[in-house]
């Protein structure tokens, strides 16, 4: 079997310390301190660069950080199986041979172990949670056939069938046109309500003030974290975006960065 770590309940669901991280001789990442309530969506923007991908990699203890360290409820992320995580679509093998009901199961394999066989509750979380993001009559389609929308909610399901009380999203929202991301946000909210919490990567700043409790602008350190009116104000995002922000008559705020693969966005406010 998988390790397995119980929680300290008095403990933070993820509570981040002086974390530093290091690429190729650079500075990835620089005294990163914060900690997350139970229940709560963070969002999580910066420009392209400022750490974000490296920061969800760390609190999934996919990559060790030359110092500091990440605490989820109370220990490190190593042991627990609660963490979803949802890296960037671009980093999925989609040519992979295997079917929505594999992936969502993939969420129940640290609490089976490899060589553990599911049995009918797994199967029952499974369909349930496709049930829950709709994509029941997909059960046996292979994910290479599958729309972008349809990709994210197979992984939400995977976090569902999972049971993970803290999801991470890189990402998600970019390259889905607008009803898929509607429809995205709603199974988030969807997540909450089931105690989920929850942390986004997004280019989107309107998103993260509608859809988001809190945000935090990284850019390697953290610039600013709190609610989206205080955040998202013209001299606290220049702080992170430069000469990359631009301010219209009206107040509307617009970044131009690079989101994906070399295509350029504006992303307004």
């Amino acid at each position: 079997m998988y390790p397995h770590t119980d929680h300290q309940t008095d403990q933070p669901v993820l509570d981040v310390r002086g974390l530093n991280v290091r690429y190729d001789g650079r500075s990835a990442l620089e005294e990163i301190t914060f900690h997350l309530h139970a229940g709560e969506r963070v969002a999580v923007v910066g420009p392209n660069g400022a750490g974000k991908s490296t920061l969800f990699k760390v609190v999934a203890g996919v990559l060790t950080p030359d110092r500091g360290e990440v605490r989820v409820y109370g220990s490190g992320p190593g042991g627990h199986v609660c963490i979803g995580y949802v890296p960037q679509r671009s980093q999925v093998d989609w040519h992979f041979p295997v079917s929505v009901a594999d992936v969502v199961m993939m969420g129940r394999i640290a609490k089976l172990g490899w060589l553990g066989w599911p049995r009918k509750r797994d199967w029952e979380l499974v369909r349930g949670a496709l049930a829950t993001v709709g994509m029941s009559a997909l059960f046996g389609r292979q994910i290479g056939e599958l729309s972008g929308g349809q990709q994210q909610r197979m992984f939400i399901a995977r976090a569902l069938a999972q049971e993970a009380e803290l999801m991470l999203m890189d990402e998600p929202l970019t390259g889905l046109d607008t009803p898929s991301q509607e429809a995205l946000l709603a199974l988030l909210g969807e997540l909450q309500r089931k105690g989920v919490t929850v942390m986004v990567a997004t280019h989107d700043l309107q998103q993260a003030a509608v859809y988001f409790d809190r945000v935090m602008l990284l850019n390697r350190r953290i610039v600013a974290f709190g609610p989206a009116g205080q955040v998202l104000q013209p001299e606290v995002l220049v702080q992170a975006y430069g000469n990359r922000l631009r301010v219209a008559n009206g107040g509307t705020i617009a970044v131009m960065d690079t989101c994906c693969e070399g295509d350029e966005h504006d992303h307004a406010h």
